[in-house]
Parts: structure tokens; sequence; C-alpha cells
């Protein structure tokens, strides 16, 4: 069983999941700093100075001016701001990993199909090579190819 694992790993599938893992942690945490420090503040700005990381809904009836001061003190609270901010860092990764599999899609190109080494004798229905000129199993004469 070690052995197999052994195979496993040294195989090379292991390896670039963990490489695909590590890379994608860190441009997770590349893109929520995006939303959160460069996309976000702006928008909120236009939008008569909101902080959407603050938009909250307090459930437990008494009033907090932050959502910090919130959690604090242990109220309930739907976090909608936060929730905003995680979607648009889904959507900007979603559109990411899109445009990058479009590329790889348009760069791996199909093999062409090989040439066909052998056709069927239209009388008989043998398989008989391309180049045959007669088939072998009835005699007929054969188109050539």
């Amino acid at each position: 069983m070690l052995k197999d694992f052994k195979e496993f790993i040294i195989r090379g599938n292991a390896l670039d999941l963990a490489v695909a893992v590590i890379i994608g942690a860190a441009f997770g945490k590349i893109i929520t700093s995006l939303v959160n420090d460069v996309l976000m503040p702006p928008i909120g700005l236009l939008l008569g100075k909101v902080d959407f990381s603050n938009l909250f809904l307090n459930l437990s009836g008494a009033p907090y001016s932050a959502l910090s001061s919130a959690k604090a003190a242990g109220a309930p609270t739907i976090n909608y701001g936060l929730f905003l901010n995680a979607l648009v860092d889904f959507i900007i990764i979603a559109l990411a990993l899109f445009l990058v599999i479009r590329v790889a899609n348009r760069l791996h190109r199909p093999e062409p199909a090989p040439a066909p080494i052998t056709k069927e004798c239209p009388y008989c229905f043998s398989t008989v090579a391309v180049k045959a000129t007669r088939c072998p199993s009835c005699t007929s004469e054969l188109k050539a190819a």
C-alpha cells in the first residue's frame, strides 16, 4: 500500500493538483483584496458613500452603528454587505477561469483522424484493403480509392 501511494505521488498528477490548489488559494486572496480594497470602495462612493463590508441587518432589536460592534456584542446579524463582496469575488474568479479555459481550449487542437486502411466490399461486405482492386472473398472488381 505504501508503494502504491509513493507511485501515486511521484506520478505527477498529485503534484500538479497540489500546485493548482496553492496557486488557486493565492489567486483567491488576490481577488478578495481586489474586490474589498479596490473595486468596492469606488462603487460604494458612487452609491452614496456606502461601505459594503458594514452593511447588515440587525436581528436582535438593539441598535448597533457598525457590524463590528454588533458582532462584539454577539448580536445575530445578516451580513448582506459581506455577501455582496463574496459574490463579486466569485464572479471575478469565475470570469478569470472562463477566460483561461477558453484560451486553453483554443490552443488544444484535435488531432486529425488517421486515414482508413480498409474499406468494405460493396458486394459481399467483407473487409478489404483500401488499395485493393479486387475483393479477395468474392473476386469482384472494386473501384480505386
